[in-house]
């Protein structure tokens, strides 16, 4: 079989079925159609609303923004190819898909550090914590995490394109995924899996045990709060950040906690679909439907004074 820089790909993850595909093409859609409503309408109230105008509605405003773009990067070419039955996609198309993929998953990872570290400093250091998180450290905070996750996501696709691969292949998958490239690739792939394996390490191993020193921390320092209004106080300033945090590394795991280059089962390509769409749209959702002063920005937002919280 014939081996090139730039082979003619095909993303055969969803069914040959069109009635399957129709039944895939109405869940994508309302999935895309619900994390676009549920972001937009966030990032309307947060800042609409002066009162919102702090670290951490600020950070969650950023995370609502890449949620928009982490979905739309994978679910437009799902709905086109679910709806025709052709998943035909060039390989500068895959390159770059994959890119942005890459840039803006390592985004929702930053981000949720980033919130889980105001958490700490807001809990565990209430006095200073004006000091802390000024805005210009939140904004050379989440500059930073631009950076990085670009930084990354450049050396993973460039590590990408310098691999041969078939001509003609199918991916198995519903978007272009590293492993079901290194799967296609006739280079040797060894030396490229490891040093992305090392990269997405560091990258997503560091910003997890961030985020559980700091609930560490928030916890103990919750623990001695005397009484249990405080205590409930306190946790609740926490509990969307961590309901988020469990759903969004759940479905890293589920995903992603193998080598690259084996292969992929059913019950793999449905961790897929949760960690491209679900997550991002149940992150929105979270946060308002369980923080009062979302739900309050909301209703005058949307003029619905006479809903109760």
């Amino acid at each position: 079989m014939n081996c090139s820089k730039n082979p003619d790909l095909v993303l055969s993850g969803l069914s040959s079925d069109s009635e399957k595909r129709r039944l895939l093409f109405g869940v994508f859609l309302a999935l895309y159609s619900l994390s676009l409503l549920g972001n937009l309408l966030l990032l309307l109230a947060i800042g609409a609303d002066t009162r919102l105008h702090i670290p951490m509605y600020f950070f969650l405003s950023q995370l609502s923004l890449v949620d928009l773009c982490f979905t739309t990067t994978t679910a437009l070419k799902i709905l086109a190819a679910s709806w025709t039955g052709n998943g035909s996609i060039s390989f500068s198309e895959c390159l770059a898909q994959l890119y942005f993929f890459a840039v803006f998953a390592d985004m929702d990872n930053l981000l949720l550090t980033a919130m889980a570290i105001d958490r700490y400093a807001a809990i565990c250091r209430p006095l200073r914590y004006p000091l802390l998180m000024t805005p210009c450290r939140c904004g050379l905070l989440v500059a930073g995490s631009w950076g990085v996750a670009h930084a990354v996501s450049l050396v993973h696709a460039l590590l990408l394109s310098q691999l041969s691969f078939y001509t003609n292949q199918d991916i198995p998958h519903f978007f272009c995924d590293f492993g079901p490239l290194f799967q296609l690739s006739c280079s040797d792939t060894h030396l490229n899996e490891d040093m992305m394996m090392v990269l997405t390490g560091l990258l997503g191993i560091s910003p997890l045990l961030c985020t559980i020193s700091s609930y560490a921390h928030i916890f103990l320092a919750v623990a001695r709060v005397p009484s249990a209004q405080g205590k409930k106080k306190a946790l609740a300033t926490c509990s969307s950040h961590l309901s988020m945090v469990i759903v969004f590394y759940s479905t890293v795991f589920a995903t992603y906690l193998r080598p690259p280059s084996t292969s992929r089962s059913s019950g793999e390509l449905v961790a897929a679909a949760m960690y491209t769409l679900v997550t991002a749209t149940l992150n929105p959702f979270i946060y308002s439907l369980r923080n009062k002063d979302v739900k309050a920005s909301l209703r005058r937002v949307l003029g619905i004074q006479s809903l109760r919280g």
